[in-house]
């Protein structure tokens, strides 16, 4: 039970970063889904809708359960919120050029192309997270 424990504790940070990761994940991907399918939507402007909030989301349980950040200032918080942003358009990017090229040109259905394209993009922001923003 001990040797659980130390595991635990020693892969905290990866574990929660995979529970609200894929929380983020369910976010904009059920985000999409309302927009795209239910409200029918373009499917790119409901796929920016839909990292737009994942990503609000995304930095305030990443902030306060994954790295467990701490700003002491506004300047801080706001630094730390501009640089998630910042990197999580990144991702962004990669997102919307992938659902293009999945929906438009491979004719893939919207919501497989919305699910295809999180896995990479979970990776992406996880690296951009611990390396660059909650250091």
């Amino acid at each position: 039970m001990e040797k659980i424990k130390q595991l635990l504790k020693k892969y905290e940070e990866a574990i929660s970063y995979l529970v609200f990761g894929g929380l983020t994940t369910v976010v904009n991907i059920v985000a999409f889904f309302l927009l795209d399918t239910v409200l029918n939507m373009q499917y790119l402007v409901a796929n920016l809708i839909a990292i737009i909030v994942s990503i609000l989301f995304a930095f305030f349980t990443n902030k306060r359960y994954v790295f467990k950040s701490k700003s002491e200032t506004l300047r801080d918080w706001l630094k730390e919120f501009l640089l998630f942003v910042g990197f999580r358009a990144v991702s962004g990017v990669f997102d919307m050029l992938s659902m293009w090229v999945l929906v438009d040109f491979l004719q893939i259905d919207t919501n497989i192309s919305k699910i295809l394209t999180q896995f990479i993009v979970v990776v992406l922001n996880y690296f951009f997270s611990k390396f660059f923003i909650f250091k």
